[in-house]
């Protein structure tokens, strides 16, 4: 069997959440259509609240979807439950493990729950990867959150899944171990694992990811490559370092949206659509302001992040 174009392909996904006590029903998704393709490291990103989780859990076989299709390498999840789900390892966002447990002992047993042949486990491997080997037969309760955050990541790789899901794998952790972390990930990617990323940490989005998927409300309203995505904020920054020291803007400058800074630079906001560096420069000089440098900023982010779901609030 060839590998699938998508290694996650929903089509028309909804869930409801019926009313219970006095809590109403609650409509997570929004029959939602998503692609994902192979080999690409894919970034779900939205407020809390927004659909993600349910999404991930109804993957992962512990949520029941309402409507739709969905397919895990190119297995439907209701027609190959056992199989489709095998194809993806899930590293939820809760630390859950038995505290006396050793790391061994942990992945041992979730590979026996995958039905792994004892000969064809790579438990040694895995935890060398990590950076547990060392820490293999000590109980998980004498680890530290990092560590046992990394377990988690261990367990979710003992079946060797063609697809990785990483629910804020990052959260509560110190720079380092995030560092350590995303190492091994860009390993993975590069050996052909699919990762699918959700952070709260917008520049590890923007840093890793290929492209990326915004939710709100239960809705996909944006899916894009990350530049492109990037780039929807038409808003630039131009600062200007003048040669010699500039009192107060001029008057023939005052129609741009331009700043005097404290630094004794010219901050001129503008949108790249209208007009560009070029001309801006030639109006500065024309006002008898010298150049001696100037720098641009492009939108990051969470710039775009925070426009979009506002806007669709």
């Amino acid at each position: 069997m060839s590998a699938p174009d998508y290694a996650i392909e929903v089509q028309g996904l909804d869930k409801v959440y019926a009313a219970s006590g006095k809590m109403p029903e609650k409509r997570a998704l929004n029959g939602i259509d998503l692609k994902i393709p192979r080999g690409s490291i894919f970034g779900l990103l939205g407020p809390n609240g927004a659909g993600k989780s349910t999404f991930i859990n109804i993957l992962a076989g512990l949520v029941t979807k309402t409507g739709g299709t969905a397919r895990i390498w190119d297995m439907d999840i209701d027609q190959h439950p056992r199989a489709s789900r095998a194809a993806i390892g899930v590293v939820n966002q809760e630390i859950t493990m038995d505290p006396f447990f050793t790391p061994e002992e942990a992945l041992e047993l979730q590979a026996g729950f995958y039905g792994v042949p004892k000969k064809e486990r790579r438990t040694a491997e895995i935890l060398e990867a990590v950076g547990l080997l060392d820490k293999r037969d000590a109980y998980v309760r004498q680890l530290s959150g990092g560590m046992k955050r990394r377990v988690m990541i261990a367990k979710a790789l003992v079946h060797n899944p063609p697809v990785l899901i990483l629910d804020e794998p990052t959260a509560g952790v110190d720079v380092e171990l995030r560092r350590s972390l995303w190492q091994y990930v860009r390993r993975l990617h590069d050996e052909g694992t699919t990762i699918i990323l959700t952070t709260h940490y917008l520049e590890e989005a923007e840093e890793l990811c290929d492209e990326i998927a915004i939710v709100n409300h239960g809705d996909i309203i944006a899916c894009e490559p990350t530049p492109k995505l990037l780039s929807r904020l038409d808003q630039r920054l131009l600062r200007v370092v003048p040669r010699e020291t500039v009192a107060t803007i001029p008057d023939s400058l005052k129609h741009l949206n331009i700043e005097l800074l404290k630094t004794g630079e010219l901050q001129i906001t503008y949108r790249n659509s209208e007009t560009g560096i070029g001309r801006l420069l030639e109006q500065v000089r024309d006002a008898g302001i010298g150049v001696a440098d100037l720098s641009t900023d492009q939108p990051k982010l969470e710039d775009v992040f925070v426009a979009m779901t506002t806007e669709a609030a």
